[in-house]
């Protein structure tokens, strides 16, 4: 049997990032950087790669990026940012930095994407034609896989920034700098500390608000069923994983708004296609292994182990 390709990933998350090594979708070593300006980041990043390269050459490497990104490649900004709320980063030119001494094929991706993607390899959504990765945390986010690809188009996913039918009596203005009460300038991390006046982890799950967001969250899983069918989707980020009850409500809101259309949808439907991810925290990183598995050229990804 065939060694395992030697792969390489990057996670680039707003707060930090993790670079990882992988014989096939085994992670047998990481390292965990600060995110600060793009060229010191950047820089971090690509000498790792590097160290690794030089001990073995890597086969590929795989990127998966907080966003939005060009990943149009036959603009000339293949591989960048684009305008992004985080300071310093607009037009920071990612793959091309990354890839600087390296002779591998290399797969860029937002983060969102990578982990739908590893997720549908070797997670909870193992067998499925359709997966959302939906992360709500500082910000929201969603990934999209399709038949085993990742979903781009105009541009790609950018589920975050959709703006919904809102909850009556909620008079909560929004958060967001671009669109004020987009879905993220509703329910990310940030957004709940504006809506209630104090950081959510020290709001009771009896404050009547809550059934705001899970209004919020409803309408947004909604659309997704209605317009992408997925047969998941899956859930990580903070806010998701500390608010269960949020979650609950959402589902059961759904479940009235639209069961009587989707003939499929049930509450025990929707809490089989709604669930938290199965790779939890491990779904990021193993989002930039999955990429660089397909930058390989490998079209079936065994299962291996994962830490």
């Amino acid at each position: 049997m065939a060694s395992p390709p030697r792969l390489a990933g990057i996670e680039l998350g707003g707060t930090k990032c993790i670079a990882v090594l992988a014989n096939g979708s085994e992670i047998v070593d990481e390292a965990i950087f600060p995110t600060r300006h793009p060229q010191s980041t950047l820089a971090v990043l690509n000498a790792k790669l590097l160290e690794w390269n030089r001990i073995a050459p890597l086969e590929a490497l795989g990127i998966a990026s907080f966003g939005p990104l060009q990943l149009d490649a036959a603009r000339p900004n293949f591989g960048s940012m684009l305008t992004t709320p985080k300071a310093g980063w607009s037009g920071a030119s990612i793959a091309p930095r990354l890839t600087e001494g390296l002779d591998c094929p290399c797969r860029i991706d937002t983060d969102v994407n990578g982990a739908a993607l590893a997720e549908t390899l070797w997670g909870a959504g193992q067998n499925c034609d359709i997966v959302c990765y939906l992360t709500i945390g500082t910000g929201v986010g969603g990934g999209l896989v399709i038949g085993g690809q990742c979903v781009h188009g105009a541009m790609h996913p950018e589920v975050g920034h959709v703006r919904l039918r809102r909850s009556a009596g909620d008079e909560f203005a929004g958060s967001c700098p671009f669109h004020s009460d987009c879905i993220e300038g509703l329910v990310s991390g940030p957004a709940l500390a504006a809506r209630f006046g104090t950081p959510a982890q020290q709001i009771g799950n009896d404050d009547h608000r809550w059934s705001h967001v899970a209004s919020d969250l409803a309408e947004l899983f909604g659309v997704l069923l209605l317009t992408a069918s997925p047969n998941r989707i899956l859930l990580g980020g903070s806010v998701a994983l500390e608010r269960q009850s949020v979650i609950d409500a959402a589902r059961s809101i759904l479940v009235e708004r639209y069961g009587s259309y989707l003939p499929y949808l049930s509450l025990v439907n929707a809490q089989q296609i709604i669930r938290l991810a199965g790779l939890g925290d491990r779904a990021g990183p193993l989002g930039s292994v999955a990429l660089a598995s397909l930058a390989a050229g490998a079209d079936q990804v065994e299962p291996g182990q994962h830490r």
